[in-house]
């Protein structure tokens, strides 16, 4: 008998899944059969909900997300998740919407959605780069988002350094604007290199 299992994620911990959990309930998955994702963003690989959801389908089974930018948020994530399920002749069904990735027509419909998953985030960066180009051209430095610690910039730096989060992964992480993030990458990488010479 087949089932459809759930997945809901965000990114920050702090963030509710209420609204992701009345959807898939709504799309007819089982309370127990949802599993969730914590402070974890879309280009994170280790995700311990997403890999208890891979685990809970079997062949014939239905894969649910209220959107497919739960699950992935570029194209090649999304084929490293699509894949297995064909693999397994597991369905996805993001937002309600049924795609076979095993039927021709099926698999054109899950790459256009990952498409737009991904320009998703990069329009947001172009629109966070374009805003920042006017501030500047305004001479405006000043901005409303609470400032981090030191401790909590140099945690940033080392998560950006990582190459595992994008800018507004960080922004997210943080709970600041994408402007500030910038702003503290740009003073590290402006800060003069500690002294090696010492007193005698």
């Amino acid at each position: 008998m087949s089932e459809r299992v759930g997945y809901a994620r965000c990114s920050l911990v702090r963030q509710d899944l209420t609204a992701q959990r009345e959807i898939l309930l709504s799309l007819d998955v089982p309370k127990g059969r949802i599993f969730p994702d914590h402070g974890l963003t879309g280009t994170n690989r280790d995700r311990p909900g997403l890999a208890q959801a891979l685990a809970a389908v079997r062949a014939g089974d239905t894969r649910v997300v209220s959107k497919l930018g739960r699950l992935a948020r570029s194209v090649p994530d999304a084929r490293d998740v699509g894949d297995p399920l064909t693999a397994r002749d597991v369905r996805l069904s993001p937002g309600g919407t049924l795609s076979d990735p095993a039927d021709p027509m099926g698999r054109m419909f899950f790459n256009i959605l990952a498409t737009f998953a991904e320009s998703e985030v990069d329009l947001l960066r172009m629109r966070t780069r374009e805003g920042m180009a006017v501030a500047r051209a305004k001479g405006n430095r000043n901005g409303k988002q609470p400032r981090l610690t030191d401790r909590r910039q140099t945690r940033l730096v080392q998560q950006h350094q990582s190459g595992e989060h994008t800018i507004a992964d960080l922004a997210g992480l943080f709970s600041v604007s994408r402007a500030t993030v910038y702003r503290v990458l740009e003073r590290h990488r402006n800060a003069p290199a500690p002294s090696t010479s010492g007193g005698q």
